[in-house]
């Protein structure tokens, strides 16, 4: 199964780009609050540069999942992973998880300093 058939493919860079994009500020936090302190933490905003290049990726990974995940399933050839219920709703399910990661992403840093 290639993800070129299946959609898996840009649904996994959408997640990484996802996870990278909110790395500059969620990962202090989340050291934070399991007690993990240290001047060094400030290093972690190293990513805040490139956070709009990651979101870029994020939504155009998610754009190209979202086609083929949410394609009609009569346009799935019948030895294609689309076309078996099951996987269809796995993929779909696994999508709206990494979207709802991607909107973080997008909003975290301006929620950020009411958890500060």
């Amino acid at each position: 199964m290639s993800s070129k058939k299946s959609g898996s493919g840009p649904l996994a860079a959408g997640g990484i780009a996802a996870i990278l994009a909110s790395a500059c500020c969620l990962g202090p936090l989340v050291l934070i609050m399991l007690g993990v302190s240290g001047a060094w933490i400030g290093n972690l905003t190293a990513l805040e540069p490139y956070r709009p290049i990651f979101i870029g990726i994020a939504l155009v990974a998610m754009f190209f999942a979202w086609r083929r995940i949410f394609r009609a399933r009569e346009a799935c050839e019948p030895d294609e992973v689309c076309a078996v219920p099951r996987v269809r709703m796995a993929y779909k399910a696994i999508f709206w998880v990494v979207a709802v990661l991607v909107l973080l992403a997008l909003v975290f840093p301006y929620f950020l300093p009411l958890f500060y």
